[in-house]
């Protein structure tokens, strides 16, 4: 054996660089000071614990203390990156108690200048770099074989320390003088060293992208304490080089077998020599790929200063630390600003006029909720989700757009061109490993940020029905190819659909216009609905404001706050874990409940069932109007604004106007009645402070049914049902009730005043007492009491059997409540 190993020593080569730089590293940990003490003692005396191996070294440092080193670092790091290694162990060997058989890394930081994955080329092999991407796929944790101790079949010699090259490396022969096996070695697992190895693969952001171009990837290869570091979806930047590796799925093509194997058999010697036609050109090109050796990985977030934390980590006083001194004031006056609520909706959104409600709903999506986990380690979603349902034009997608721009973690999707697993997660087989392993879809990259998904109603059934778990439960569950994982996906979904046909049909409900099922409706916190209408003054604001836009470009955009500052903001309030009060809770109670009975009462009928989803977004949206206030309670004032907004866009969307003709006239209808809306807005909420308005529609033929507007309609029916309660309550005998000749003469001396001729009077008279007819058969508001005969009335002749009463009684239903 000591002939063994004297026969080979002398071939070994000295690396004078490498020993250099080895020495000078050595003397900068040893001497480079921060306010008096040797700053990376502390952090080396912790790598004595068993599962730390890796010492982090600011770049910086090493500049300030010595630029000749820190210039020979980055121009040969992959040269000189084994001696380094032994810097750190003799160092820490010299200063703490450490195994002599532990190995040590080094992990550089703080790299100046960072490039984008399409900036790798062949000239920056071997020199250190920091590339920034987006993971998209992730493999699993394997040992890699650093250092292989071989054992000769034949002599039986130990040969150790055989250096492996990315791929099992066998000594070319034995040590032994004597022996001349070249091929029967077995690996001493015991004696060798492993080192933890994972393979991650990243895409360029889609910020990074050129016009046009399609996302290039690259391979990351981690060691040591760098696994896990990276999830599927992170924007990460690595520190590390750019190495070449032989690429194992282009050598398993025929073309290639000349690089594989020495041995030639009969007949095939000319497929290793010269060119055989186009298959066989570039061969040796294509049997190398580039790959990256990382030895740092920091998660990056360029809109916040260039750094981030982890998520789970982050807490208020970290992101105050992060800031200046002024940003911090302009968070601190943010948060003071009375007008807060629309300043932000006008400057995260300046180039979109009106639509003020979606605007709030989106901003409240950015902030979002609380999200809990109950005892029995049940999750319950923080989340906010909205659905943007709308005509062509309405700027669907231009508040998507809005969004993705300006949330750090935003993946935009179009809903068509998207397949299931692309949305959620695809399990697909590895080049090399021929393993299987999972590529992150959309929402898993979008994992605590927001999925932007547009033509969300041109999805296909079976593709909508995967993202169920995702919006509910936040997770998404995959069991195919011998892989079963539960994978996060706490995202909000800003959806935006078209409606069936193209345009909205005031006529029909919500559920009649759009395509999507009941349950993933009810997964939508928030719906807004977008009609295109003709409106004198807004069409004039909205041009007005799109040739500015055209004409002026940036200088016609109005932000009181800018996008930095509105960021900063967003993450500092984002900290905030409010708790609901006593009178936030009751509140929220009693507003249920109302929407529950006005649900079941038939007069008002919404998108859908009021459920308990519609009172946890009711939560969700209180929780984050405190956050947006950076408030640690949950006031009522948070509750009544969360309500406004969930009746604003799911109770009240789909009133169409009420058709009060017969069944006859309705037949003879023609098809499109629905364009024609009558007074306010039907997205409107309902105006009961009991002033009448006054129907627009000229006199009508006597065949034309007739048209009221859904706000209208209420209006006219609690004025009567007003009037018969204090008609109730001014009876003291019990008597209570008013007939409805009584009803429709009171109500047409009520508004006399309006009245100009005979035809409005006719006509008034019609409509009102079509309502009536209405409240009493469809509604079942009020109650008609048409039988006569089971009570003796003067004047009254008697009869066995009861008679229809020509001019009923009616009362009012008991358990009507009227809507405040």
């Amino acid at each position: 054996m000591d002939v063994a190993d004297r026969a080979v020593g002398h071939n070994q080569v000295k690396d004078d660089v490498a020993d250099r730089c080895q020495k000078l590293f050595q003397d900068f940990l040893e001497e480079f000071m921060v306010e008096g003490e040797v700053k990376y003692l502390p952090e080396v005396q912790e790598l004595i614990r068993p599962e730390r191996n890796t010492l982090t070294v600011s770049f910086n440092d090493i500049e300030k203390n010595n630029q000749q080193l820190a210039t020979t670092i980055q121009e040969e790091y992959y040269r000189v990156y084994p001696s380094l290694c032994l810097a750190v162990r003799n160092f820490a060997r010299d200063h703490c108690g450490v195994p002599t058989s532990k190995e040590f890394y080094l992990s550089v930081t703080d790299v100046p200048t960072r490039h984008k994955v399409r900036e790798l080329t062949t000239a920056k092999i071997g020199t250190l770099l920091r590339i920034s991407g987006q993971v998209v796929r992730t493999h699993p944790v394997h040992p890699e074989l650093v250092s292989g101790t071989f054992i000769c079949l034949d002599c039986q010699s130990v040969i150790k320390d055989v250096e492996q090259q990315f791929k099992y490396t066998q000594p070319t022969i034995c040590r032994n003088p004597v022996c001349a096996n070249r091929s029967r070695f077995m690996l001493d697992v015991n004696k060798s060293r492993f080192v933890d190895f994972q393979k991650v693969r990243i895409q360029e952001t889609q910020a990074e992208l050129p016009r046009g171009s399609i996302p290039r990837s690259v391979e990351i290869i981690l060691r040591a304490e760098a696994v896990e570091m990276a999830q599927a979806g992170d924007k990460c930047d690595f520190t590390g080089t750019l190495i070449v590796v032989p690429d194992v799925s282009q050598l398993n093509t025929p073309g290639a077998r000349a690089e594989t194997g020495t041995r030639v058999k009969a007949g095939e010697g000319y497929d290793s020599e010269g060119l055989r036609g186009l298959k066989a050109l570039g061969v040796r090109e294509l049997s190398y790929r580039l790959a990256f050796l990382a030895c740092s990985v920091e998660a990056t977030n360029p809109q916040f200063g260039g750094r981030d934390l982890r998520g789970d980590e982050l807490t208020a006083e970290t992101i105050k630390k992060q800031m200046t001194e002024q940003e911090w004031q302009k968070v601190y006056e943010m948060s003071r600003d009375k007008n807060l609520y629309q300043n932000l909706c006008t400057s995260l959104f300046p180039t979109i006029h009106g639509n003020d409600e979606v605007k709030r709903g989106v901003l409240l999506m950015l902030f979002g909720g609380v999200p809990k986990v109950t005892l029995e380690q049940t999750s319950l979603r923080g989340d906010i989700n909205v659905c943007i349902v709308g005509d062509p034009s309405t700027a669907k997608s231009q508040f998507l757009k809005a969004v993705e721009q300006f949330s750090p973690r935003a993946v935009y999707t179009s809903g068509k061109a998207s397949s299931a697993a692309g949305l959620t997660a695809a399990v697909v087989k590895d080049e090399e490993s021929h393993e299987f392993v999972i590529e992150a879809g959309a929402l898993m990259l979008a994992d605590n940020g927001v999925c932007c998904i547009d033509e969300f109603d041109k999805m296909d059934p079976k593709d909508q029905v995967a993202i169920h778990e995702a919006m509910e439960q936040q997770t998404i569950s995959i069991t195919k190819a011998g892989v079963k994982a539960t994978l996060n996906a706490r995202t909000s979904i800003l959806a935006a659909a078209n409606p069936i046909g193209g345009r909205y049909d005031r006529t029909k409900s919500l559920k009649q216009n759009i395509t999507l099922t009941a349950p993933i409706m009810s997964r939508f916190d928030l719906f807004f609905v977008l009609v295109d209408e003709c409106n004198e003054v807004t069409d004039y604001a909205i041009a007005r404001r799109i040739v500015d836009l055209h004409s002026h470009g940036e200088a016609s955009v109005e932000r009181t706050y800018t996008v930095e500052e509105m960021q900063r903001y967003l993450m500092f309030a984002r900290q905030f874990k409010p708790k609901i009060s006593k009178e936030a809770e009751d509140f929220m109670v009693d507003e249920y409940r109302r929407l529950r009975q006005r649900d079941s009462s038939g007069v008002s009928k919404s998108s859908w069932r009021i459920t308990v989803r519609q009172l946890e977004s009711m939560i969700r949206l209180s929780e984050a109007m405190a956050r947006m206030y950076c408030q640690d309670e949950v006031q009522p004032k948070h509750v009544k604004e969360a309500f406004r907004l969930l009746n604003k866009s799911i109770i009240r969307v789909e009133q169409p106007d009420m058709n009060l003709g017969t069944e006859e006239e309705e037949e003879q209808e023609v098809d499109g009645g629905g364009d024609e809306i009558l007074g306010e807005d039907a997205m409107e909420t309902d105006d009961t402070s009991g002033a009448q308005k006054t129907p627009s529609e000229p006199p009508s033929p006597p065949k034309k049914p007739i048209r009221l507007t859904f706000d209208e309609y209420k209006t006219l029916a609690n004025l009567l049902v007003l009037q018969m309660r204090r008609r109730e309550a001014e009876m003291d005998d019990g008597d209570g009730g008013m007939r409805k000749g009584e009803l429709v003469t009171w109500y047409l001396h009520e508004i006399e005043s309006e009245l100009e001729s005979e035809a409005e009077y006719f006509e008034k008279q019609t409509i009102v007492e079509k309502v009536i007819e209405r409240l009493i058969h469809h509604d079942h508001i009020l109650v008609e009491l048409s039988k006569i005969g089971l009570r003796k009335r003067a004047g009254d002749k008697a009869s066995t059997d009861p008679l229809e009463d020509k001019d009923p009684i009616l009362v009012v239903h008991p358990n009507y409540v009227i809507d405040a």
